[in-house]
This record gives structure tokens, sequence and C-alpha cells, in this order.
């Protein structure tokens, strides 16, 4: 008996270590790696803009923009699909999709005139998104359910399209007036959008309380 005990707790004690880079392992996986790629890009793009002022940098900054938002649908569809859903990914995800729209809307501001973006679209932008931070944090620290609704993915979508149609407008080419009343109207579409699902999480943020 005793030396099945000492067996069984070495056994034990020898996949600790096991367990704990399995765990570790599960931290890297494709998803976070596709994610922390998008942050890297995002770097890239912020010293596109900022730095590079030939007549293709607006329609450079815009591909590359343009590759790290899909990113941002691969890294989820795959996490979803294969069960690699895990709390770095829950975090870095929606850290890195806010680090590259309002950074690229901060670094256009750099931009203006040519890019359309004032310091008004960055600041109702930047409310939206702490208000919301702030109730997810609070409510989801006393156990409630406050993901992303479909009104934020809309929102994303449409900011995304605005980014790109400015990021083109740095480039002489794509200063038509049709393109540039197009870009103006997507990006005020935007931000409405935003404070609307600001509202719409408010409501939803109350109503979780109340219960």
């Amino acid at each position: 008996m005793a030396l099945e005990a000492t067996n069984s707790s070495v056994s034990s004690a020898s996949n600790q270590p096991l367990e704990g880079l399995a765990t570790q392992e599960k931290w890297l996986n494709a998803p976070n790696i596709i994610t922390i790629s998008r942050l890297v890009l995002s770097v890239v793009l912020f010293a596109l803009i900022s730095l590079w002022q030939g007549d293709t940098c607006g329609i450079a900054s815009a591909i590359l923009f343009a590759i790290a938002t899909l990113t941002d649908a691969l890294d989820g569809y795959l996490a979803r699909k294969y069960k690699l859903i895990t709390q770095l990914g829950r975090i870095l995800d929606p850290f890195a999709d806010k680090i590259i729209v309002l950074g690229t809307f901060i670094f256009l501001l750099e931009r203006r005139p040519e890019s359309g973006v004032n310091a008004a679209m960055i600041v109702m932008i930047l409310a939206r998104e702490m208000l919301v931070t702030g109730l997810r944090s609070f409510l989801e620290q006393h156990g409630k359910d406050f993901s992303a609704s479909w009104i934020g993915k809309v929102k994303m979508v449409l900011q995304s399209v605005a980014l790109v149609f400015s990021l083109l407008s740095l480039s002489p080419g794509f200063r038509a007036e049709w393109f540039l009343l197009t870009r103006d109207v997507l990006l005020w579409s935007a931000v409405g959008i935003t404070m609307y699902s600001g509202w719409i999480y408010l409501q939803r943020a109350l109503q979780l309380v109340r219960r």
C-alpha cells in the first residue's frame, strides 16, 4: 500500500509540469497568434500614415488596414470552429480592434484635411468605447453576460469601410468630388452608428442591473 501511494504521488508530481505546459500551449493557439499579428500590423500602418507622403500612401495604407481588419474575422472564426477560445483571446481581440480603429482615426487626424477626419469624430467614438468597456467590466465582474451584439459588429464594419475610404483619399487619384462626398457620408454614418450602438449597450446594461 505504501509503495502504491508513493508511486501515485510520483505520478501525480510528474504530471503537473505536463499539465502546466499544456495550459501554456493553449494560450499560443492560431487565433491568438493572428490577433497579435493584427497589433503588429497596426504599428506598421500607423508609421505608414504618419511618415509616408508619397502618391501611393493612401492605397498602401488602405490595403494594409483591410488585411488587418480581415484578420479579425479570421481569428474569431478559427476560435469558434476549433473551440480555441481562451481568456487571453477574449482580452486581446477587442483590444486589438480598438487599437487599430482608434489609432487609425487619430493618425488620420494628422493628415487633415486630406483624410476628412476631424477631432469631433474621434471624441465621440472614444467616448462610446470608454463607456461600453466600463459597463462590460462592471457587469462581468458581477457575473452578467455582456458580450458583443449585432449592433457592435455593424459598427465595426461601417467604421472599417469608412476608414478605407479615408485612407484612399490620401492619394491624389482618389480625390474626385463624388469620392470625397462618399467618404464624408461614410465617416459621419460610422460616427452615428457608433453613438447609437453605445445607447443600445447602455440600455442593455441598465436592464441587466435591474434584474
